[in-house]
């Protein structure tokens, strides 16, 4: 095969050295980092984890990518920025892409062969990924830890096609599914990932999703105590039900009520009289024991009574801790979980994992482990870098 070259230039020596420009760069990449992430996975190890789990259906005599191969070849691809399945074409002669996948000779994985690999998972399979998650969360610790925070919220993951159990969702405006997100809020961790319908979850589904979680959690570390926390479509009977039986604290946001409003109506006249007279912002804080109709007990319900330049703003929260400041509970505890909508954003815009593109719900949920696959390496290298001792942390938030 003919290869077309450019002569040398030849400049004026340099102490008796010979100065030559040479243009004939050999095989180059723009993904170098693909190296480092490789010793990082080698370090967290969920790839081989999860690989571990799947269960290899192919006729051995057609073999020639192993699912770690496969499974290291996407992830890297969509860490690297390459969400899409198609990339793989043109990815697969990568010179640093095939090192990070321990393949020397031979290409990688082309697009029809990764299709395949999406789409050949049950129910069972997904099911064995998701512990497997689980494990590597928990092998994330050196120690068991005192106390963790576990997150919950859902985002919209819009559909634009005949995916199955896309719903319209009134909300959001669009065909869409929203896949359910769970973070350790201390250290921005993920636990799991779970792709739903496109439809608000019922307390039952939720309490389904938790006991499962929490049971496997409570299996590694009996002692450990948990705080959960989400707005206010988590704040079920279901779930706070469960959680006063097993000893778990919780915070949730809570729907305003008719009945709720009344309680709190002296404390937001109080906020409307400072800003009027002092025409500065003021948030105050008040409490009382409610008992929805649904709800088995009262419980202790916080709200903040906020008054600025737009207007008056009335917010509640439900939970079960009982010997903290209500301006504690809220401001730092409560209002704490904005950080987990920045755990989302890069695991849904950066790593783009709303690329559920695929026909089978099963295919999309496989989909939504690997980006999620790639987000644990990534945090797992941001600690590296930034932490390069592996030095202890202080937790942000401790209860009991």
């Amino acid at each position: 095969m003919m290869k077309n070259t450019k002569p040398n230039l030849h400049f004026k020596a340099i102490s008796g050295k010979k100065v030559i420009a040479d243009f004939n760069g050999g095989d180059v990449t723009s993904d170098a980092g693909l190296l480092f992430l490789r010793e990082v996975e080698s370090k967290a190890g969920i790839i081989q984890r999860i690989a571990d789990m799947l269960p290899d259906r192919r006729h051995p005599g057609y073999v020639q990518h192993s699912f770690r191969q496969l499974l290291t070849q996407r992830v890297f691809q969509i860490a690297t920025g390459y969400e899409d399945a198609n990339d793989c074409d043109y990815l697969k002669d990568d010179p640093v892409l095939k090192i990070a996948c321990h393949r020397l000779e031979g290409s990688l994985a082309s697009q029809p062969t990764m299709s395949r690999f999406e789409n050949g998972f049950s129910r069972t399979d997904l099911y064995r990924i998701a512990q497997a998650f689980l494990d590597a969360f928990i092998a994330s610790y050196t120690n068991p830890p005192k106390a963790i925070l576990m997150d919950l919220d859902d985002t919209d993951d819009p559909t634009h096609g005949s995916q199955q159990m896309a719903l319209l969702n009134g909300y959001y405006n669009c065909y869409c599914y929203l896949p359910l997100h769970i973070y350790e809020g201390n250290s921005g961790k993920l636990i799991t990932t779970i792709l739903r319908p496109g439809k608000r979850p019922s307390g039952k589904e939720i309490l389904m999703i938790l006991k499962r979680v929490i049971e496997h959690i409570r299996q590694a570390w009996p002692e450990v105590d948990i705080l959960i926390r989400g707005d206010s479509h988590f704040a079920s009977k279901e779930v706070m039900d469960y959680c006063e039986c097993l000893g778990l604290k919780y915070i949730f946001g809570l729907t305003t009520q008719k009945p709720m409003e009344k309680q709190s109506l002296s404390l937001v006249q109080q906020a409307e009289a400072f800003f009027s007279e002092n025409k500065q912002p003021v948030k105050l804080f008040g409490e009382f024991m409610y008992q929805a109709g649904s709800w088995s007990v009262s419980r202790r319900v916080i709200y903040k009574a906020e008054h600025n330049q737009k207007g008056s703003n009335l917010r509640f929260i439900v939970t079960n801790l009982e010997n903290m400041r209500r301006s504690m509970v809220y401001s730092l505890i409560y209002c704490g979980r904005g950080a987990m909508e920045l755990f989302i954003k890069e695991h849904k815009n950066h790593l783009r994992s709303d690329k559920t593109s695929c026909c089978r719900f099963e295919a999309n949920q496989f989909r939504l482990f690997l980006h999620s696959i790639a987000y644990v390496l990534l945090l797992h290298s941001v600690k590296v870098v930034c932490n390069p001792l592996n030095l202890p942390k202080r937790n942000l938030i401790q209860f009991g």
